[in-house]
């Protein structure tokens, strides 16, 4: 569960990106944040996973008080958490294989399950026969997926993507929205932030809206909203 409360944030240029945002995203939900540029979308996603600390409030996620963590302890805190962007942010000198794998190695995972596992989330994400290609030979929905898969290698039980559709045509949009799906139909909590209509209006879920660094609307199953 995710829980914010009488959460504030400024930044050093006097931007203020959040206004007292208070909200409760329960276990299992899968939610669209949605608003224009810089109506505090990213602000949003970057405090649930310790990228940034609030200047006031109160942030639980998996019953962790994110402000409280010590920095030591962040980076077991975000072994439970998945985050996909939308510039895919993969090491291009690593193979598919080698890219999800890393995120196995740091937490010291044995060999054997780093292969079964790697193998597992590849299969998920259709991309078993590219595990020995780089980056560069991807297409980007591909990149994307693999992305995908090295979020989720670990089992999180909460994925944030922050606009992982945005570089993308829209067939291929489509593709990772069907794969965000089953992730969530999983159990998976999905918070997903996008400028996408057509995704959001056709793929009912929560939808919260946001402007100004504060919530307008928090919708079950809402549209965008939005003129693009």
């Amino acid at each position: 569960m995710i829980e914010m409360k009488d959460v504030y944030m400024t930044y050093q240029n006097g931007v203020v990106a959040l206004n007292g945002i208070s909200v409760t995203i329960n276990q299992g939900e899968f939610v669209y944040i949605v608003g224009h540029s810089g109506a505090g979308k990213s602000t949003f996603t970057k405090l649930m996973f310790r990228e940034e600390l609030p200047m006031k409030g109160t942030i639980v996620v998996n019953n962790k008080d994110v402000t409280q963590l010590k920095w030591k302890d962040v980076p077991y805190f975000r072994r439970n958490i998945g985050v996909v962007y939308q510039d895919f942010r993969l090491l291009p000198r690593l193979t598919v294989y080698e890219n999800i794998a890393f995120a196995l190695e740091v937490i010291e995972e044995s060999p054997k399950n780093i292969r079964k596992r790697v193998m597992t989330v590849l299969d998920q994400v259709g991309l078993k026969n590219k595990a020995r290609f780089i980056p560069d030979e991807l297409s980007g929905g591909e990149q994307q997926r693999v992305a995908i898969a090295r979020a989720i290698v670990n089992r999180p039980s909460l994925l944030i993507a922050d606009e992982p559709t945005g570089n993308l045509d829209p067939d291929t949009s489509w593709e990772i929205m069907h794969i965000l799906e089953e992730i969530n139909a999983s159990g998976t909590t999905v918070v997903m932030a996008t400028h996408s209509k057509e995704i959001v209006n056709t793929v009912r879920k929560r939808v919260i809206a946001m402007e100004d660094g504060m919530i307008v609307r928090d919708e079950h199953r809402g549209e965008y909203g939005y003129e693009i």
